[in-house]
């Protein structure tokens, strides 16, 4: 499977995603970044529980290197699985991996 990249620019800098908005390197990530594709996906700011799962994702790539479940996510980065589904309403593994700036996580549609 071939995976299609776009050139796209979050924050002023130019970045490549593939076809699902998912950053190719997520070292190139600001929180800038995650602010503004956000707002594109409709939350109108990022709190304190947002910063805590985006952090917590990011951690769990560069040390496993894969993004959480959302099962996981929910034991382990002290959110409860229903406060991610409040925060991360398309999704809270996937549209928190891709706000994080990692790849998609396993298991994930």
């Amino acid at each position: 499977m071939t995976t299609t990249l776009t050139t796209t620019t979050l924050a002023g800098v130019a970045v490549q995603v593939n076809e699902e908005g998912f950053f190719e390197d997520p070292k190139v990530w600001t929180p800038a970044m995650a602010e503004e594709m956000a707002k594109a996906d409709g939350l109108d700011a990022l709190n304190e529980q947002h910063w805590t799962v985006l952090n917590f994702m990011r951690k769990e790539f560069f040390e496993k290197g894969t993004g959480p479940t959302v099962r996981v996510l929910g034991k382990t980065s002290g959110v409860s699985v229903k406060d991610l589904y409040l925060l991360f309403p398309k999704g809270p593994a996937k549209m928190a991996a891709r706000l994080a700036g990692i790849p998609k996580p396993k298991g994930c549609i």
